[in-house]
């Protein structure tokens, strides 16, 4: 039914800024679409939540259909990210209203795990987007910090009025830049690490009686 789901989502956005994310707004998104009634409950069961949820996933697939078309292989992987979310913010820029209201309900104890989805599944989208299809470790981590970055840059977003958000783009720059000396530090971590001696080995040659190969083998990580 994702297209009935649209056509209600759609007609539906304008009554959002007045009325919230309510059963009364998806009624009001049918009548305007001209679709059966009955499709209030059928398209949406789960009421309002069933549709900001449809309304996150709806601007992720925009987001993608943007990013498939903008040759991002071509740029640096920072930059990739930085597009990716500017480019979501901006489909949403007619929708401030709603995506506050939208975060409002989220925020509630009882939808806090539809938001943590929710947001999780847009950074998921933006990685792959980028090109990025790490299925490591390194898909959590980055994940994970790309999340706070969109979540923190949205919220600027949100209270941002300077002209063409201006002041959203700037905070996003430095986000990305903390990131980067982030992940930078973790690679000449993870480069220290692996030069380690592997502690199992050198046991394994005290075992054997042979210390003096035990002290090579700590030696060579020096």
């Amino acid at each position: 039914m994702d297209r009935e789901r649209t056509q209600i989502l759609l007609a539906a956005l304008p009554h959002v800024p007045f009325d919230g994310w309510t059963q009364e707004v998806i009624g009001a998104g049918v009548a305007d679409s001209g679709l059966d009634p009955d499709l209030a409950w059928r398209a949406f069961p789960g009421g309002p939540t069933d549709l900001v949820e449809f309304f996150s996933l709806y601007a992720d697939r925009k987001m993608v259909e943007v990013l498939e078309n903008m040759f991002l292989e071509d740029i640096r992987v920072r930059d990739r990210i930085t597009e990716a979310v500017r480019v979501r913010l901006d489909l949403l820029a007619g929708h401030r209203e709603a995506v506050r209201r939208a975060l409002a309900l989220l925020a509630l104890p009882a939808h806090t795990a539809l938001g943590v989805t929710c947001l999780a599944r847009t950074v998921d989208e933006m990685w792959r987007a980028s090109g990025d299809m790490a299925t490591d470790f390194n898909f959590y981590t980055k994940r994970g910090l790309l999340a706070g970055v969109y979540g923190t840059t949205l919220l600027t977003w949100l209270a941002d009025e300077t002209e063409d958000f201006s002041a959203t783009w700037t905070f996003l720059d430095h986000r990305i830049d903390d990131v980067m000396k982030i992940q930078k530090a973790r690679w000449w971590l993870d480069k220290r690490v692996a030069d380690l001696p592997d502690p199992l080995a050198i046991l394994r040659c005290f075992g054997e009686g042979n210390p003096d190969k035990a002290d090579r083998l700590a030696d060579s990580s020096v």
